[in-house]
């Protein structure tokens, strides 16, 4: 059915995870989702995280911290 897979995608072990990348630059809570409840829900290559966050401050998220992890973000969302 091509309205299923739109939504989700087939691992080599049969099993759906959802079309869904999830970023954060600030690793704590993916890895909260990676270690907990739901950690089978998600492929592990679809939680993607940086080294430290932006402190709320956009410039400093999108020119220097963001900048670092948008190609891998990019590679991962095609």
């Amino acid at each position: 059915d091509d309205s299923f897979t739109t939504f989700f995608n087939e691992t080599v072990t049969g099993k759906h995870v959802p079309r869904a990348v999830m970023v954060d630059l600030e690793p704590t809570v993916v890895d909260e989702v990676r270690a907990g409840t739901f950690r089978e829900l998600f492929h592990p290559e679809q939680l993607i995280t940086g080294k430290e966050d932006a402190a709320n401050n956009y410039a400093r998220g999108h020119y220097t911290i963001g900048k670092e992890s948008i190609d891998m973000v990019l590679d991962r969302v095609r």
